[in-house]
């Protein structure tokens, strides 16, 4: 769909940033700007502003900027398309449609228009069972047996269908309503010409969209009845296959804390907030699928799946796999946490508690070893056999990963296992030559220039590259703004960093032996050869010289910035204000 620019542009001149961003963010008034704690990262001192004449926002801490379309990309994770709807909905706009006809576009607003009209009676019926709650001494107790705060279950609007079959009824006169049985709140016996409420005696957990709307429900029983969960039946505006419990909740979240926890039902989402794990989520009833994975990555770069250690985990996390290989891009991670077969995440954190549950949750299995594990299941590879099997096996996984370092690696890896080489293997599996991991042909090595005389000593960059590269405990030492700092760097050096973080990330550290083996086929793979191999033998891989670089270059970057604001500053509230705060960060403190 190609949304013409002209509305694009007639949109965000309509729409007011100070004034969508203002409901996700407590904005104050800054000079000209207004500013808040920004809502992508976690800061103490607010450090984002929001030009009203602009109509731009801007995050001096992360770099995070845009419009009120990107806000909405980057704050709800939508697509573009989804974010101009979406903004353009709140300000009574329609979205030209250039490749539909009007009875199209006429179907697509009446479709429009009963989704609102269900997220309104499914609000309606939320507000019922939250009351409800506050009448049942027994609702109450359970969720306080199960260790649940009054506060954790507001957060997630947690409430209670009565026992009765016709309770709604009292919160909707008109019980025959269409609406009702559209939304999934009454299902109706055309034979016995009945109809009663779809949920009863149950703790109620109302599902949200990214935007916050109710959208179904989900309900537990309070004792040991069947179905122990009871989901909303697939809607116009619900979709089990789409659509993750507590997502919502977790967006922020996932920011501050890095990863998503995917984990088997509401109540573990609930229960790991409750713990202090507020970035969990579930799928509802269903295997996770590409979408449910697709629109987590909207969120974070890394996911964790959870499940028990059952053989059910273990085909549920098989599913998962599959829906995860398509967006195992080498920017990402993806792991799979196996808990022992008497827990669940509840009973794990309150037995051991959270330290250990973190530990647990980075020592996960990363996805190409889970891969390789299910490629060789039940395979003999002591036998000729056995190996060709787990060759079959792996074939349509590995045909499923997008093109990438990982790919790569993982093709030399299984055709290790198999006993043939990388070529003779992915021929047999009909791939392209270009995705076969070779060494570089001598006409694409880098040559280093001719230099007269010896060797000179290599820059700060080439330096760093040579420490993390050759000992193995360098990356591991280095905090997080350490990393970012060496990956945002130009190329070759930056890719070279980020390819590094990913494989310590993905397979643990490594010996020099192995990085260079895993490293045959990168762009860069003989500057880093190159700048490796002019290290004198003698020298040492010093942590402390590697730190001094760093300080260095955030020196540099410091005095690039004031001199960038410097310029600005005269025209550009917003600069004047970060050169203000930078140059007041600079001044000695007086003592008394």
């Amino acid at each position: 769909m190609a949304i013409p620019q002209t509305f694009i542009q007639e949109l965000l001149s309509r729409a007011d940033v100070v004034e969508l961003v203002g409901r996700y963010v407590q904005l104050k008034k800054a000079g000209a700007n207004y500013s808040g704690l920004c809502p992508f990262h976690s800061e103490k001192s607010p450090s984002f502003t929001v030009s009203p004449t602009k109509q731009f926002y801007h995050c001096f801490g992360c770099g995070k900027n845009g419009d009120a379309i990107s806000f909405l990309m980057e704050h709800a994770g939508m697509t573009f398309i989804e974010a101009t709807k979406d903004l353009a909905q709140q300000y009574g706009m329609e979205v030209p449609e250039d490749d539909s006809t009007p009875q199209d576009r006429e179907r697509a607003a009446k479709q429009r228009e009963k989704q609102a009209t269900l997220s309104d009676v499914l609000e309606k019926a939320g507000e019922a069972y939250r009351k409800q709650l506050k009448l049942s001494p027994r609702a109450v107790e359970y969720l306080k047996g199960r260790g649940l705060s009054g506060e954790v279950a507001r957060d997630f609007g947690l409430g209670y269908a009565p026992e009765g079959w016709r309770s709604l009824a009292s919160v909707f006169p008109n019980y025959d309503d269409p609406l009702l049985a559209e939304s999934g709140l009454v299902i109706v016996n055309d034979e016995e010409d009945k109809r009663y409420d779809r949920f009863r005696d149950r703790i109620m957990f109302p599902i949200r969209n990214v935007k916050g709307e109710c959208i179904g429900f989900g309900g537990r029983v309070l004792g040991d009845e069947k179905p122990k969960y009871l989901n909303s039946p697939e809607t116009p505006v619900f979709s089990k296959g789409r659509e993750l419990y507590g997502l919502f909740e977790a967006r922020n979240a996932l920011r501050e804390h890095g990863y998503v926890l995917v984990t088997e039902g509401y109540m573990d989402v609930v229960a790991l907030a409750q713990l202090g794990f507020p970035n969990a989520v579930a799928t509802l009833g269903t295997a996770c699928t590409p979408e449910h994975v697709k629109t987590l990555f909207r969120f974070t770069d890394s996911v964790v799946f959870s499940f028990d250690g059952d053989d059910a985990g273990r085909r549920a996390a098989r599913k998962a796999l599959d829906g995860a290989l398509p967006y195992a891009a080498d920017v990402r991670s993806v792991k799979f946490l196996f808990l022992p077969k008497e827990h669940d995440p509840d009973s794990y954190i309150r037995e051991f508690g959270q330290d250990a549950f973190s530990r647990y949750v980075s020592d996960a299995t990363p996805l190409s070893r889970f891969l390789i594990d299910a490629a060789r299941e039940g395979c003999d590879l002591t036998s000729a056999e056995g190996r060709a099997h787990m060759a079959s096996n792996a074939k349509p996984l590995w045909l499923a990963l997008p093109d990438g370092a990982l790919k790569r690696q993982l093709l030399t890896e299984i055709a290790t296992l198999v006993q043939l080489d990388a070529r003779d293997l992915s021929s047999l599996w009909g791939v392209a030559k270009s995705a076969v991991p070779s060494s570089p042909r001598r006409s694409d090595t880098y040559k280093p220039a001719a230099r007269a005389g010896r060797t000179l000593p290599p820059g700060r960059a080439d330096r760093a590259l040579q420490i993390v590269f050759l000992d193995p405990q360098a990356w591991d030492k280095l905090s997080d703004d350490d990393h970012h700092v060496l990956c945002e760097l130009a190329a070759p050096h930056g890719p070279l960093f980020s390819w590094l973080d990913s494989q310590v990330h993905e397979h643990g550290i490594q010996p020099w032996d192995a990085l260079k083996s895993a490293i045959q086929g990168h762009d860069h793979e003989s500057f880093l050869l190159d700048r490796v191999g002019r290290l004198l033998p003698d020298i040492e891989h010093d942590f402390d010289e590697l730190q001094q670089i760093l300080r260095k270059e955030r020196d540099e970057r410091r005095a690039e910035e004031l001199r960038d604001l410097s310029a600005r500053a005269p025209t550009d509230p917003a600069a004047y204000e970060r050169l203000k705060q930078l140059i007041q960060g600079d001044k000695p403190q007086q003592t008394p």
